[in-house]
């Protein structure tokens, strides 16, 4: 009795990718053949200005050196946001905007972050 060997992803890949290299040389209406979506999602970030930026660090319960930790970026950073002297960037926007929309979400995840390990 054989056994079925298992394609591998590679060998799967490839052989997909040569049927639609035949499919494209043979077909000159690709629409009756393949279907193809755009899909363009708004993420632009909001604006933060200091006080939205103080809003949304007490929104998190969180100490400027915890915000920063949590955003990625360095505490003089915060500072900054928070005392108007520069604006936060694109990432961090979008991060904010995401905390905003649910910040249960957020204090939970610190609160998991926070937690000592339980392995040793």
């Amino acid at each position: 009795m054989r056994r079925k060997t298992k394609k591998s992803a590679g060998n799967e890949m490839v052989e997909r990718l040569q049927r639609f290299c035949e499919k494209l040389e043979g077909t000159t209406d690709l629409t009756t053949q393949f279907t193809s979506r755009t899909l363009k999602l708004n993420l632009g970030p909001e604006d933060y200005d200091s006080s939205r930026v103080k809003e949304t660090r007490r929104l998190l319960r969180a100490s400027q050196a915890i915000f920063a930790q949590f955003l990625g970026v360095s505490i003089s950073a915060v500072r900054d946001w928070e005392q108007g002297l520069k604006p936060p960037n694109g990432a961090a926007c979008r991060m904010m905007d995401e905390i905003r929309r649910n910040p249960e979400y957020f204090i939970a995840r610190l609160r998991e972050l926070s937690s000592p390990s339980m392995s040793s």
